[in-house]
């Protein structure tokens, strides 16, 4: 029994080392992008015009402007050989609208897109006009007015819609747009649920907000049934562990849950749920309160960032720094910006 506990902790021990938490920070110093640790060290050296968070599989892209070219690097700074050498990703406003999913990340090769894997060669052609991210397997593409899905190997599956858009997938479906209502297909490109909405949100934790002609905003389930009704003016998704939407009624912002329960909280301004914990404004400070509107961690804070992988970015006197849940300082603050931690495996 004892070397069965000994083992256990042992291989614990290795797989907590094999994990690493790092977040892309600006010093004050150079006012360009690298990575640090939760010890708060730079590990990558604050040198670039623009990065991008880290995947799980040990893979971010960075922007060289000297070079004028986007490259993949590791952990250790090393750049990965890529076939293309040459490639854009999808950036907007100086955001990359993602990263490795399903071992593929969306590229722009020569005006096309492709999908390149995490051995630096496209495992899906540049060849069409426009791209979505992965998400459980499958994407949706276009060629030239046309919208397909393709799956992780490039095999492509018609929409029996022919919509106009269609949205990444989430939680196996994707809202799609035909004739100016929306609806949602599964990944076989079957509409599973018509295009009766005005406008339509992501599935988190099984519900996606939806709106009606009207214009009033509810919650529906897979089967496009109404779980919460549509009554509100506006409406975030779900956080899968508060179980709360933050929605708006009445010109007032507040949360829902399942049971068509409101919260409401005393403060100024009020965030979305991350992990259990929202962001809020109380005295011109920020804090974070729980799924019961209790305060857990004060309003002390002159900015902050949503909770990911159990840690904040947080602004005081001006420099950022990371919390935890608790409100500690994990990296005291000392950066020019910093953006969410991110785990890699």
């Amino acid at each position: 029994m004892k070397l069965v506990t000994l083992c256990a902790f042992v291989l614990s021990a290795v797989m907590l080392q094999a994990q690493t938490f790092v977040f892309q920070v600006k010093t004050f110093e150079t006012q360009k992008w690298g990575y640090a640790n939760l010890e708060g060290e730079l590990i990558i050296p604050a040198e670039y015009e623009k990065c991008y968070p880290f995947s799980s599989n040990g893979l971010a892209v960075i922007y060289d402007g000297k070079e004028r070219q986007y490259h993949f690097i590791d952990l250790k700074n090393t750049r990965l050989k890529t076939d293309p050498e040459n490639f854009k990703t999808k950036d907007v406003f100086g955001f990359n609208l993602g990263g490795f999913a399903d071992n593929l990340f969306l590229v722009e090769v020569k005006g096309k897109w492709g999908y390149m894997n995490d051995e630096g060669k496209l495992a899906i052609p540049a060849i069409y006009d426009e791209g979505s991210n992965f998400n459980g397997g499958y994407a949706n593409v276009k060629k030239g007015k046309t919208i397909v899905l393709i799956d992780t190997k490039g095999n492509e599956t018609t929409i029996v819609t022919a919509p106009v858009d269609v949205k990444e997938f989430s939680e196996g479906l994707a809202a799609i747009e035909t004739k100016g209502k929306f609806g949602f297909i599964n990944q076989n490109g079957e509409l599973v649920i018509p295009a009766d909405f005005l406008s339509v949100g992501y599935f988190k934790n099984g519900l996606a907000w939806a709106k009606t002609p009207d214009e009033k905003l509810g919650y529906i389930d897979k089967d496009g049934k109404w779980v919460v009704k549509p009554e509100f003016e506006a409406g975030k998704e779900f956080d899968p562990v508060s179980g709360l939407a933050r929605v708006k009624k009445d010109g007032k912002w507040g949360y829902v849950n399942e049971s068509e329960e409101i919260l409401t909280v005393d403060a100024e301004s009020w965030g979305d749920f991350s992990e259990g914990l929202a962001d809020g404004k109380k005295g011109g400070l920020v804090g974070f309160f729980d799924k019961e509107g209790t305060w857990v961690i004060e309003p002390q804070f002159q900015a902050v960032r949503d909770f990911h992988n159990g840690y904040a970015a947080a602004r005081l006197n001006g420099k950022w720094g990371i919390i935890d849940k608790t409100g500690k300082w994990t990296v005291e603050p000392k950066f020019d910006a910093v953006k969410d931690v991110t785990l890699v495996k």
